[in-house]
Order: structure tokens, then sequence, then C-alpha cells
């Protein structure tokens, strides 16, 4: 039997809680301005402040209501239902809605029915996609990935830093002071991109409790994967973590796992969603059309020491701040095995070819590339020529 004052309490907690939090991630205002028109879903990674966002729109917001699912098994509708009728409740904030059976059937009964407005959030986009998909014209979906550098240094350091653009970092159209920062990074791409390594000194072994919740939780929860399977997922991963990131694709996984390429798609489709791996698409002519494969920031550093992975830190930083501004890229691969640039950015109209690489990167990168706007991202803070500090990408708005 529901029982209103216990629902009542979980909220009051909750409320609480989120008072700790003064900051508020960056989409906070972008998802505060679209919840007038629509049901917001917001998806992300274990630990990217999805919970705490919830909270402070539950401070922020009145005749709003706080509802963690993973503690209610009733019927949503019902809840919602005797919440509006009762309280006057017009805003429902649902945390961690993959935990209920049936939520997304309640949710279009609630479009349907009440008016009311819902901001959910879920850990699995694996099972929402799909939920997402058949209720399109009544959720809007958005993905809460872990900090940009630019978030980074407004939590850690109480730095707020103007946004760049790409084409302000080809131009170099910037207040000089923004080379002071490049100290920071380091530690970002060790950890820092995490919005819980703000409380904890340790944040890779909350990383690997994630990956451990995601594989033998999550994942059985939506695929068809026996226990056996488990363990080549874990497998797949450690491979990954521990290779050097060009060639790893869905044939490679195959072959050095020993099984097929179906089954190499299958899980890596899985990871992909539980946001611990990137697929890039190619770009080019006469290709074999296989996605390059590279790991969330900072899950590289569960399978090998910084000193080994930070070539392929610097590149899993890259492809994961394209994805977290949504711009359309491509991985760039040579019809013949030679050698080209890494990236290509699709940018208003125009192509911008960008090679990731260290000091020695130059110019002969670029052979036989008819692009006018080239880009070399290094490790550095050189900014002669095409060169620009990589850091800078984590500064987009």
């Amino acid at each position: 039997m529901l029982d209103i004052g216990q629902l009542l309490e979980f909220d009051r907690l909750a409320r609480k809680d989120g008072e700790k939090y003064k900051k508020k991630r960056f989409i906070f205002s972008e998802i505060e301005n679209l919840s007038e028109n629509h049901f917001i879903g917001i998806v992300g990674p274990r630990g990217s402040g999805k919970t705490i966002l919830l909270k402070q729109f539950a401070i922020e917001k009145e005749n709003s209501f706080y509802l963690s699912l993973d503690t209610i098994k009733d019927d949503i509708f019902e809840i919602v239902k005797k919440l509006q009728m009762d309280l006057h409740i017009n805003l429902f904030l649902l945390d961690e809605v993959h935990f209920h059976p049936s939520f997304d059937e309640g949710l279009k009964k609630i479009y349907d029915f009440l008016n009311v407005r819902i901001i959910f959030t879920s850990s699995t986009s694996l099972s929402l996609f799909k939920s997402a998909y058949d209720l399109s014209r009544r959720v809007l979906l958005k993905k809460l990935y872990p900090f940009s550098f630019r978030e980074y240094l407004y939590f850690k350091h109480n730095k707020s830093i103007s946004p760049l653009s790409i084409p302000d970092i080809i131009a170099k159209h910037w207040d000089r002071t923004i080379l002071e920062h490049s100290s920071a990074f380091t530690d970002y791409i060790q950890g820092g991109v995490l919005p819980f390594s703000l409380d904890t000194p340790l944040p890779l072994l909350i990383l690997k409790n994630i990956v451990t919740t995601v594989i033998q939780k999550d994942i059985p929860t939506i695929g068809k994967i026996t226990i056996d399977e488990l363990e080549i997922i874990e497998k797949l991963l450690s491979f990954i973590g521990k290779s050097k990131i060009d060639g790893i694709n869905y044939s490679s996984l195959s072959k050095n796992l020993g099984i097929t390429k179906y089954k190499s798609e299958q899980y890596v489709n899985f990871l992909e969603k539980a946001f611990i791996l990137h697929k890039i698409m190619p770009k080019g002519t006469n290709i074999l059309k296989e996605p390059k494969i590279l790991m969330a920031l900072p899950y590289r550093l569960l399978y090998c020491d910084y000193d080994q992975a930070v070539g392929g830190l610097r590149e899993d930083f890259f492809v994961e701040m394209m994805r977290s501004f949504e711009i359309d890229f491509y991985y760039l691969k040579s019809t013949r095995g030679a050698k080209t640039p890494d990236y290509l950015v699709s940018l208003n109209g125009d192509d911008i070819i960008i090679e990731i690489g260290g000091k020695k990167k130059g110019r002969e990168q670029f052979k036989g590339i008819k692009s006018k706007k080239k880009l070399i991202l290094t490790p550095s803070l050189e900014t002669h020529g095409i060169k620009r500090p990589l850091f800078t990408i984590g500064l987009l708005n």
C-alpha cells in the first residue's frame, strides 16, 4: 500500500542533501529552460551527477517532488496521480528509472492523462534508448557526461572560464591567461573528469566498482547474456585498455578474444550505451566500415599506468569532448594503410582535419590532405603554425 508519509520523508531528505551542493553542472540551466514544455530524460554514466542535479531542481522548483525509483515498486502513474491531486505537485523528479520494471508504460500514461511535467534520470541508457524511441514524441533525452575541462576548472579550482569555439582555437582568439590553466590538465585526465573525484582522493577505485556494476548488473538486465559472456566482456575491456589505440575494431577484438565479429559488436554496443566505450565511424572511400573503438575517460587507467596510457588518454579526451559537445566527427583511414591525420570534424559546413599527437607531429601528417583548415593538438603550450594545446578542446561550450 502506498505510504505518502514515507515518500514525503524521502523528498525532504533529498532536498536536505541537495543543499550541500552549491555549484551546478553547466547543463542545469539548459534543462531548466527546456523543462517547461517537455518531459526530459537525463542519461549518463554512473557518478556523473544526475542525482544531485535532480535534488537541486527539487530545491529550486516550487511544487516539485523527488522520487527515487530504486526504492519504489508501486505503479508510477498512480503515485504521480495521487501526489498531484493531494499535494498539487506539478513537477516530478524521478531518479534511477531503470530500476522500475514498467517505467516506460507509466510515463506514457502520465503524459497522456495527467497535466504534469517530468524530469527523470537513468544510468542504464541501454534500455532507456529503446523506450525513448517508443516515447519519442513525449521525451526529450539529454546526455550528461562527466566534467569538461572547463567544468573541472570551475568545480575544482573555482575558475570561471569563458567558453571557446573550434574556430576560436584555430585563430587563437583567446585571452592569454587561458594557457595558465594547462597545469591542471594532467590531474583532470587522470580522474578529475569524474565529478565524484571532488569528494574522494581515490576516484579510480570507485570507477572500478562502476565497471563491475555495469557488467554484472546493468548489462544482464538488458541483453540476453550468459554468465560466461560476462567474463568475456571483462576481458574485452581489459584488452582495449592495455592495447594501443590504433587498430581496435570489431575484427581485432574478434581475433584476439576468439569470438565472432557479431559478438564483438554486441558487447561494444552494450559498453558504449553504458558510457564506457566510444565508437567512431570512419570517413573515406573504399574502406572497411568498422568503427574505431576508444574508451571514455579515464577508464584506460584501470588497465595500465599513466605513463603507458597517456597517448590513449589524450585521444580518449578529444573523442569524449566531441561527444559531450555533440560535434560531428569521424576518424580518417587511408585506403592503402598510409598514415593520415586522426580525425575530421564537420562544423557549420566546414571540414577541419585534426591530428592528436606529441611535440614531434608536424605538417607532414597532412600530406595530400586538401582541407584548408588543419589543426595539431599537442600536450605542449606551443601555438605556432597549426599547433594548439590539446586542453583547449575541453573549453568548448
